[in-house]
């Protein structure tokens, strides 16, 4: 299943690393990323493949956000079907 996460926070060296290693931990591919530095804001948002179950997913959805917390980072993880209804007109 396909998730899109969005990363923001203060710029610093090792966010993309920090995030990245965390999906790989979690056997997260990354499929797409872009990244930008506003100023000193740091955004990014990758699209990734978790995997089918959906209860894993709420259960990862919930570790990988709360990996923001201490790190300074605002990290949302959305389902890509939920994305994209969003965004359908």
């Amino acid at each position: 299943m396909r998730a899109v996460i969005s990363v923001v926070g203060k710029d610093r060296p090792g966010i993309l690393a920090y995030v990245a290693t965390n999906c790989a931990n979690r056997n997260i591919n990354i499929v797409d990323v872009t990244q930008k530095v506003l100023q000193d804001l740091f955004t990014m948002i990758m699209i990734v493949e978790m995997p089918e179950d959906l209860d894993s997913f709420h259960r990862m959805q919930e570790e990988i956000e709360a990996l923001g917390e201490p790190q300074g980072l605002k990290i949302h993880v959305m389902h890509d079907d939920i994305f994209n209804a969003m965004h359908t007109v």
